[in-house]
């Protein structure tokens, strides 16, 4: 994989292109830029995309929509612009599949940041704790060097967020860990997100890796405490 990392921008108002297009440049990335649904939906099928910078309000095609449809093939970082600022509405974008959230208007500089964040946790380089995990006589399989997850023998897609998650559980298994302390062992603690996502990071892995996402042989809630990984 090549050094520059391409970041597609979506975003119908010029301005807001042009001057997060100068910055990104600016910090040695390639850019892509597209100003309704369509034309990024065709760009990030015909080209190598690293990221994701996805306005919600858009000509043609959603924001939304566009999310759906790039979680149905890639875990590729995605970082949602919109005006709306309400704590729901964040949840809602993160539970169709963003990886983060900045409400308009924001700095240029902080998505810039939070662009490079991502980056440096979606792709660095580590050394799992293990090649390769089987649970309940293949029911669930890890593949952690190639972040695959087979349920039933059928791969399953996960986003990068969510896989991080799910490594962080299941290589301790049996810890309760408490949302603060997911989101430290998965992200970092640069990670700027807010502990309630974790919530919905944990539904939307259920119902890829559980056979009844309502009651769980994986993933257990502790109430009161946190999650933990059984099996």
């Amino acid at each position: 994989m090549s050094d520059i990392k391409t970041i597609l921008v979506v975003d119908d108002e010029p301005k807001i292109v042009e001057v997060v297009e100068a910055y990104l440049k600016k910090e040695g990335f390639n850019v892509l830029t597209a100003e309704d649904g369509e034309k990024a939906l065709k760009l990030f099928k015909n080209a190598v995309i690293h990221l994701v910078v996805l306005d919600l309000m858009l000509p043609k095609i959603s924001g939304e929509e566009i999310c759906n449809r790039i979680r149905s093939t890639s875990d590729v970082p995605i970082i949602m612009l919109t005006a709306k600022s309400e704590e729901d509405d964040k949840i809602e974008g993160l539970a169709i599949g963003a990886d983060d959230y900045l409400t308009k208007p924001f700095s240029a500089r902080e998505l810039v940041g939070r662009i490079k964040a991502l980056i440096r946790r979606s792709y660095r380089d580590s050394s799992p704790l293990a090649d390769y995990l089987i649970f309940n006589s293949g029911d669930l399989e890890v593949d952690i060097n190639k972040m695959k997850v087979k349920k039933d023998s059928q791969y399953v897609n996960l986003t990068t967020n969510e896989f991080k998650i799910l490594v962080a559980l299941l290589t301790n298994p049996g810890q309760i860990f408490s949302r603060e302390q997911l989101v430290e062992r998965a992200f970092g603690l640069d990670y700027e997100g807010f502990d309630r996502t974790i919530d919905s990071h944990i539904k939307n892995i259920r119902q890829k890796i559980e056979d009844n996402h309502k009651e769980p042989k994986y993933i257990i809630t502790v109430y009161g405490m946190g999650y933990k990984f059984v099996g």
